[in-house]
Order: structure tokens, then sequence, then C-alpha cells
């Protein structure tokens, strides 16, 4: 037990503080948030939930009961990424002392708000500028100022009030439960809540938040919440608020082929260097394909000219036939970086699966399949290397129609319309994977391809010059890094590959090595029984119910936390792997 017995409700009117440290050789900020507020069980009891999102920050946990409030606290494990002395959460200054916060993400125009606005910090924390933001502009301008990844919670006792919100597409996770009679739990995995104790004479859901929205709660004079209002602060389509502060170069105007390239350069390029901000050493995830090898490349440029003090460490899974190790090799060898491969083996994948579920919190086919490479070198770089900080190109397939289904689009206008659909479920799918993967190896995220302002410019250009061309995906942004050498042409013009089918040979994929082993566990009488066992998304194959029933050990009930499960458009599939499309070609066929 961390806490002792006495912080139950009968001390709550004094602070119960505690802080775990590990060795001092490890620090971050990267986190896991985690909240109660109008609790009917005892503190010290409930906090212990907490503890299942320890992976997040295993640098430091504290639990914290709010002064004078019955039943709220805060717990807080951390990963410090900046402003190691001062990085502790829940976050409180002396200039606010009503205010409490306790957030996970990063924003990275926390300086140009703090210039433009002449605030006075009291830390070195980037989390620091939602305080001086909400203080003076209220929720809703704090929220759409925000250029970054988050989630946070904001309690301000002043005035009774409460917010949760969590950054446009959902990067940063966060959950919530909450009863009809005032009980609110948040934490940034579902993990954290499934085991919470409260007086419910009923079920309640536990549901993810949903991104680009605050929402403001009233506190009670007993402790209780109501829930106020639900707002979006930002969409994907919309341009952000924070872009007039953003120092990003000045871009032209029209869409001049030769000036749409040029902007795509430019934000990109943009996206990668503000994500730089880093106390830690910084890796990025290479698959050999167009986004990781974009984002690698640019980062090794920038880190030259800036100067770090060590070389960026790129990191490839796969078999020694896959296509995405020979791709990465090259990349690799052609920016300069510090190269690492992890040997991938189906009987290693089919034996992490589970384990994967547990951390995803998902039963979708296609995201578990990507998920468990992804795992598997993140586990690598924990126990191998000394990098914290990982780039990857997540969000790129559905911002610039990258998915081979998309040479199917009926017309341009489809085209758009679904990759904004995509975008908007990316916390569901894509996100998440790469979110829960990383964190579970106390890593942190970062996506540049999800950068506000590069994001919203690329949705803001004509449909049909987002569209496939010439039989190409994402032709646009290929064209844009044309002549440059910024990587090598193979690899600029090389077809899109799913992670999960790149990672082994051409001739065999990955999930066809877990389709085998699941055929002696799933019989075919217990696949004609899914349906009705499982109304809602019933799975469809022995793999899909394999998954299912090893989510369901683990999260019962908890179904709805994906509303559908990913599968192409436009073309007749029984399986999300591109390599099961009669539209794909292997490369070697092109």
């Amino acid at each position: 037990m961390l806490l002792s017995s006495h912080c139950c409700h009968s001390a709550l009117q004094s602070s119960c503080r505690v802080t775990l440290s590990a060795a001092p050789v490890r620090r971050s900020k990267m986190c896991g948030i985690w909240a109660l507020f109008g609790s009917d069980e005892c503190l010290a009891i409930q906090c212990t939930n907490a503890m299942k999102i320890a992976h997040r920050g295993p640098d430091a946990f504290r639990f914290e009961n709010v002064n004078g409030f019955t039943n709220c606290c805060f717990g807080f494990h951390r990963l410090a990424i900046v402003d190691q002395l001062h990085g502790m959460q829940p976050l409180r200054v002396k200039k606010f002392p009503y205010l409490w916060l306790c957030y996970n993400g990063e924003i990275y125009n926390h300086e140009l708000l703090k210039e433009q606005f002449e605030f006075d910090y009291q830390t070195r924390m980037d989390g620091e500028i939602l305080l001086h933001l909400y203080d003076r502009f209220g929720i809703e301008k704090m929220s759409s100022l925000l250029d970054g990844v988050f989630a946070f919670i904001l309690l301000d006792t002043a005035n009774r009030k409460i917010f949760l919100g969590r950054d446009t597409y959902g990067v940063r996770p966060m959950f919530k439960l909450l009863t009809d009679d005032g009980f609110l739990a948040v934490c940034s995995e579902a993990k954290g809540l499934t085991q919470i104790t409260h007086s419910m004479s009923e079920p309640v859901k536990i549901m993810p938040f949903p991104p680009g929205h605050f929402e403001e709660f009233n506190l009670k004079l007993n402790g209780k919440v109501e829930s106020v209002q639900l707002e979006r602060f930002h969409c994907c389509t919309e341009e952000p608020k924070h872009a007039e502060y953003d120092d990003a170069e000045q871009l032209g105007k029209g869409f001049a082929l030769e000036t749409v390239k040029s902007n795509i350069r430019i934000l990109f390029e943009n996206a990668v260097r503000k994500r730089l901000m880093a106390h830690r050493r910084i890796g990025c995830l290479l698959s050999g394909g167009l986004d990781s090898s974009l984002v690698a490349a640019t980062l090794v440029k920038l880190s030259k000219e800036q100067e770090l003090q060590y070389p960026i460490q790129t990191f490839a899974i796969g078999a020694e036939d896959s296509p995405d190790i020979a791709a990465a090799r090259k990349v690799a060898a052609h920016i300069g970086s510090e190269h690492h491969e992890v040997n991938f083996t189906p009987e290693e994948a089919i034996k992490a699966v589970e384990e994967v579920i547990v951390h995803l919190e998902s039963y979708d086919i296609t995201t578990v399949r990507a998920s468990v490479g992804m795992y598997l070198v993140s586990k690598y770089i924990r126990e191998k290397t000394d990098s914290v900080v990982i780039f990857s190109g997540e969000g790129s397939d559905e911002l610039t129609q990258g998915y081979i289904y998309f040479h199917k689009a009926p017309s341009p206008k489809a085209g758009a319309e679904d990759s904004v659909r995509l975008l908007k479920e990316l916390y569901m799918f894509d996100v998440l994977r790469a979110d829960r993967t990383t964190a579970a190896h106390g890593l942190e995220l970062r996506v540049p391809f999800l950068d506000h302002r590069f994001t919203a410019y690329y949705l803001s250009l004509p449909e049909e010059m987002r569209a496939p061309k010439d039989g190409v995906e994402k032709h646009l942004l290929r064209e844009a890094f044309s002549g440059l050498d910024l990587i090598p042409d193979e690899i600029l013009w090389r077809r899109k590959e799913a992670f999960s089918d790149g990672m082994t040979s051409t001739k065999k994929s990955w999930y066809s090595f877990l389709q085998e082993n699941i055929e002696s566990k799933i019989n075919d009488s217990q696949l004609q029984k899914a349906k009705k066992l499982f109304p809602y998304n019933p799975p469809t194959t022995k793999e899909g119910l394999f998954m299912r029933q090893l989510f369901e050990k683990h999260y019962p009930g908890c179904y709805e936390w994906i509303t559908h499960y990913w599968m192409p458009r436009w073309i007749k599939a029984t399986d999300p792997s591109a390599r099961t499309l009669s539209i794909y070609k292997p490369e070697k066929d092109q």
C-alpha cells in the first residue's frame, strides 16, 4: 500500500501528499494523470488504482488531496522531459493559489505566448502557460491558443469549477467516469479507472474524452460535481487561433504548385523543429516508408543545425527479409543516423499479443497487428538505449490520403471527406496505437505530421491537389520534397506498405502467422456464436474473435471504447491489410 489509512475521510482537511522518487539518473515530463472528485470511498484505497498507469511516468509518483475539498484528489506519474527540478504535479504557483493543474503533454508555443502576453513565469514548465491563460482569458480561449498535444485536469477552487480538455487529435489520452450522483474520475488510460469503487447501483461507463473538446463542471459544496458544458474548441479543418503567435516563416499565397510545395516544406520543417523541445535524448522510429523517413531526415538535419551533442538514433524492426528493414537501412545510411535494427520473429510477436491488448485497451484488428511491432521496438529502445523522446510518422496517411484504398475514391471530394473522417478517428486507431505502445515502456511520442498549422494548411488545399495522382498515393507530399536529396528517391516514391505487413517478408505477412496460430485456438462453432455473444462490433473472423476474447478478459463490457473496426472503403474487403486488396501489388511488380 502506498498510502497510510489516515488519508481517508477524517483527515481530508489536511493535505496528504506522497512522492515516490526513482533513481536520479532518470527524469522526465511525459506522464500519467489521474483525479477523483466526490468519491464516497477512502482515497488512500482508491489511489492504488492510479498505479495501473505507472508505466507512463516511471520516474516519480505523487498523490495529493485538495485542502478543504471533500474527497478531491490528484495522482501523477512523471517522466521528466523539461524542467527536471520543478516538474512534479499537480502544478500550483503562488500567483494562482486557487488553481490546481494536472496535465500530460507538451505546449510548443508556451514561450511565444509568455512573451506575447508578458506573463511572469514561476517555473520552467511549459504547462504553467495554462494557468496564466485561464486566469486572463477563461477556458475556451485558453484551450484554443494552445499549440501542442495535451490532456489536462484544471481545478479552480475559488469558483468551484473543474475543467477537462484534450488536444485536437487526441495524441494524449484521457478517459472519464461520471455518475448520476456527481462522482467524477479521470485518468490517462482507462485501466486506471476500471477498479474504482463507488456506491453505484448500476455499472457506469468509462469512456474516452473527445479530442478537441473541453468540459466544464461545477463543484458543489458537498464535493459532488455537475457537468455544465462540453464544447469543441478546435477542429482539424480550422486554422488554429494560435497561428498568429507561431514563429513559422511567412507562407506564400495562392495554390500555384511551387508555392504549395514550398509551404508544405516550411510548415513540416517547423513542425519538427518545435518538437525538439527536450532535455532528454531524441530518437525516431524508422520503417523506411515515406512518412517516417521524412521525419527522421528532417530531425537529423535540424539536430545538426542546433548542434545537439549526440547523433539522432533511428530504430527499425523486422525480419531479415522484410522490405521495411532494407528500406530503413538505406535511409539511415543516407541521413547519417545512429541506426538500430530490432529482430522481429512471429513467435515473439504472438507471445506479446495479449500484453499489447492490455496496453492498447482495444480489440481493433489492424490496430493490434500494427501495435505488436511498435511495442517490441519500444521495449528495445527502453532496455538498450538512452533515447526517451521518440518521433514517428503517425497521421500522415490520414492527412495526405496515403492508404491504398484512396485510389478507389469515387471523387476528390469523397477522398477529402474521408481524410477528415480518419483524422477525427485517430484517437481510436493509429494515435492510440502509437501512444500506448511507446508509453508502455516510458517513452514520449512526438508526431509532427499532426502539427496544427501543417494539417490546417494541407486540408485547405484544393481537393484535386490532395488526391492520388498517376497511380501514386500521397503524390503532393512526395512532390514537395522531390529533388532535395533529403531522402533517397526510391524511398521518396516507395509505395505505401502497412507497418504490420512491412515487418515481414512480402511472401508472408505477420498477420498470416498470427492467423495460423489462432486457427487451433478458435473453432468454427465458436465463431458462429460470436455474433450473438458480441452483438456490438461482432467479430467475423477467428482472429477478430480471439482479440475480442482477450479484450473482454481484461476489460469486460467495455467494448464501446471503439465505435467500429478500421477497414478500407470503396472496395470489397474482408481484412484491413492492404496486401489482401485486389489493387495491391508488391513493389517488385510495379
